[in-house]
């Protein structure tokens, strides 16, 4: 079920109304919460509702066992052994094929003819996002973040909860879990900012990128080989806002529809094309995951501080740190390439304290920064998209081609790019300050005005629903 349908406009409005009815009934309003989170889930496939059941129970099971021992390191054990289960059950569904394809092509380039089995597993849609999940509640727990919880229900639909399942944001069991615990107030809702959010999440999708990928994006990184530098160009900075405007979208929406259902998520994008450094940028970017790698990957890791024998090993920490996270962004060698370059580029940035350079610098020293730091990151987008290294490396080889005609150089195009820039110009809490504008009007007349908006949205869209970039990860 996709955000932007009619189907899901009817099972929302049916979840609102039957949520809030049961406002007094805390357990109740759970159980229909994990019941419509399920069924939203279930709407692409329902067999994989028993896996975000089995990955639901045990995690909340590793809870009670940390909880129950009195030694630290059994408690340890307890916490590598629920995160291994997490990972296996990601690595299975997610990273085998991969892995048996890997092993294939290099017994292949060594002279063994012997093929490993696949066994065609499908990928859950969103089993990434439901994963980290689960490992933040077992890791919370055993630092005593958030007490474990005795009500199985709790966790389910921590785990479960609809709006963030299948693309994040990535919600911190210490964020989430006490808003579960504590009755919603529907006097405390905030409905204004969560219909602001949904529409401008609907425009960015609708409109932007997808008007992005189906006018030139796709057709340009599909075959690269036709195109010169100026319609790579244009595609690549296409791509880099179609992406920022899907996945933002999607973040925009998730925190919109909690907010109607009284929960609080915080914010997963804070304009990152204006970062002038690529610390900044990652600070700025899918915050919940580059928060989370930094919180549980990072930092244990040893994060910047120097070892027993008083070596730096930030280097090697930040390089694991971003390869691992290209790896969860998909089973291909050009994501864990993405992953390499965005790490190199840390590590430059650290050495040369550019990083922090950046970060202060003012006038056009930060807007040279910015628009360095911005084709860096272009950079890295051209192997994320690519399907393959050979078409990327084509893209690249494709900036020579200067007798190659120019096809996308049009103003539609052009006006899609520059509202994607524009979009980072803005002040950062623009739907903070309209919301302050229209909360006089009553909350019926902020409903009507909406939907007026989602209507007008849903006309400019180009026809069809296209699914978020991020559900495949």
């Amino acid at each position: 079920m996709l955000f932007p349908t009619l189907d899901f406009a009817v099972f929302f409005l049916i979840v609102f109304a039957a949520s809030w009815a049961l406002q007094p009934y805390p357990t109740g309003r759970k159980l229909l919460l994990v019941a419509a989170s399920y069924f939203f889930y279930g709407y692409w496939d329902w067999r994989f509702c028993f896996l975000l059941a089995l990955s639901s129970v045990m995690n909340w099971a590793a809870g009670q066992a940390i909880e129950a021992m009195a030694k630290d390191r059994d408690k340890r054990r307890i916490v590598a052994a629920a995160v291994a289960g997490n990972l296996l059950i990601l690595g299975a569904f997610k990273y085998y094929g991969f892995f048996i394809q890997s092993l294939n092509d290099l017994f292949y380039s060594i002279g063994l003819e012997r093929e490993l089995p696949f066994l065609g597993f499908i990928l859950p849609v969103g089993i990434s996002f439901f994963t980290f999940q689960g490992i933040s509640y077992v890791v919370d727990v055993y630092r005593r973040d958030v007490r474990a919880q005795r009500s199985l229900l709790n966790v389910l639909l921590y785990i479960s909860f609809f709006p963030q399942l299948v693309a994040g944001p990535i919600v911190r069991a210490s964020v989430f879990l006490p808003q579960i615990e504590t009755p919603r107030d529907p006097n405390r809702i905030l409905a204004g900012l969560g219909l602001i959010l949904i529409v401008f999440g609907l425009f960015k999708k609708v409109v932007v990128a997808n008007y992005l990928a189906t006018e030139m994006v796709d057709m340009v990184f599909l075959d690269p080989f036709f195109y010169g530098p100026v319609d790579l160009t244009l595609a690549v900075w296409g791509y880099a806002i179609q992406i920022y405007c899907d996945f933002s979208a999607y973040s925009d929406i998730a925190i919109g529809v909690a907010a109607l259902l009284g929960y609080r998520f915080q914010k997963n994008f804070d304009q990152p094309y204006r970062a002038a450094s690529i610390r900044e940028f990652w600070r700025r970017w899918h915050i919940s995951l580059s928060s989370f790698l930094r919180d549980y990957l990072y930092i244990p890791l040893g994060g910047s501080r120097p070892d027993a024998n008083g070596r730096d090993r930030t280097k090697r920490n930040l390089m694991i740190t971003m390869v691992l996270g290209g790896v969860w962004h998909g089973a291909a060698w050009t994501f864990v390439f993405w992953g390499v370059l965005h790490g190199l580029g840390l590590v430059v940035e650290r050495m040369l304290g550019w990083g922090r350079l950046g970060d202060g610098a003012r006038g056009w020293r930060r807007l040279l920064a910015v628009v360095l730091v911005f084709h860096f990151v272009c950079l890295t987008w051209i192997f994320f998209r690519s399907e393959t290294f050979g078409i990327a490396m084509t893209y690249l080889a494709g900036f020579a081609n200067v007798t190659a005609p120019i096809e996308y150089l049009r103003p539609f195009i052009l006006a899609l790019i520059l509202i994607g820039f524009a979009m980072h110009a803005l002040p950062p809490d623009l739907p903070e300050r309209i919301e302050r504008r229209l909360r006089p009007l009553p909350l019926p007349v902020q409903g009507a005005l909406a939907g007026v908006a989602v209507a007008a949205i849903d006309a400019l869209g180009p026809e069809g629903v296209a699914p978020f970039i991020y559900f495949q990860f």
